[in-house]
């Protein structure tokens, strides 16, 4: 008996082509899923966060740069802008000012010294004002604190610079100096140019008055640039008043007044005998 080799099973073209297109179908159908999968997971895990990062800040906003947006609390105040523009003029410091009063009155004593307009916001005739014709032009009428108002015309340095001849605009330094006798002068020093505008004595102070200042300078050991120097050792800053006073427990003080950086004041009480600080008011405005 002849036996017939055993023939191998052959597929037909037709079948290959099928199984090779199914299987084709299959894995385009696998990586289908795969990629809708992962891109879910991955808007859910996106959505996720969103929604954690607004529960943790709900209100905060930031600029472009990614710095959190300005709040509104570094604005100055109307009386900070107005210290801020004055003292920008001012070219005479308060020690000058005051070596300046003294040498207008032979043998006298400064008891007071003050930057007028610094803090006087009613003041209509206050320094540093605006108008180059001392009156608000339209359209750039200034601000009681002395700025500008919005759409006005006024250029960068400010209108109100001082002439050197000492105009009515120009800062101006009052000062008060006393003889021995207790005898008041008054001073005026422009504070940008230094030039004395105005020396005379006190008309309206009465012989009480006399005695008063007389005393007070008799028991004043520290001078005003002594006390002047303790206060802005405790807070750096520019000196725009001083004046000798009792405070309310009937201590002779130097009453010294040291605006910052920050524009704000700070008043110190000054012992006018030991030199040491007694009280310190920060006035916020």
């Amino acid at each position: 008996m002849r036996f017939e080799p055993r023939r191998n099973k052959t597929v037909s073209p037709r079948t290959r082509r099928l199984r090779v297109a199914g299987g084709a179908l299959c894995a385009a159908a696998l990586a289908a899923t795969l990629v809708t999968g992962c891109g879910q997971d991955s808007g859910d895990e996106t959505a996720a966060a969103t929604s954690e990062a607004a529960k943790v800040l709900p209100n905060q906003t930031t600029s472009p740069s990614g710095s959190v947006s300005p709040s509104g609390t570094a604005q100055l105040t109307e009386d900070q802008t107005k210290r801020k523009e004055l003292l920008s003029t001012v070219k005479v410091t308060f020690d000058k000012a005051a070596t300046t009063a003294v040498g207008e009155v032979s043998g006298g004593k400064l008891t007071d010294l003050d930057l007028e307009g610094i803090d006087d916001q009613d003041d209509d005739d206050a320094t540093g004002s605006p108008s180059p014709t001392g009156s608000p032009t339209d359209g750039a009428s200034p601000s009681p604190g002395g700025t500008e108002s919005p759409g006005g015309t006024e250029s960068p340095g400010g209108t109100g610079s001082p002439s050197p001849s000492g105009s009515a605009g120009s800062p101006k330094w009052v000062a008060e100096v006393v003889e021995e006798d207790g005898t008041a002068h008054n001073v005026t020093i422009d504070a940008v140019t230094g030039k004395v505008l105005d020396s005379s004595p006190d008309a309206d102070q009465s012989d009480a008055d006399k005695q008063k200042l007389a005393d007070q300078i008799s028991k004043t050991t520290q001078t005003p640039q002594q006390a002047a120097k303790v206060a802005t050792d405790k807070k750096p800053g520019k000196v725009t008043s001083i004046a000798l006073d009792e405070n309310d427990s009937n201590v002779l003080v130097w009453q010294v007044d040291v605006v910052t950086k920050d524009w704000k004041k700070t008043t110190f009480d000054v012992d006018a005998a030991k030199g040491t600080i007694t009280d310190e008011q920060v006035d916020d405005d």
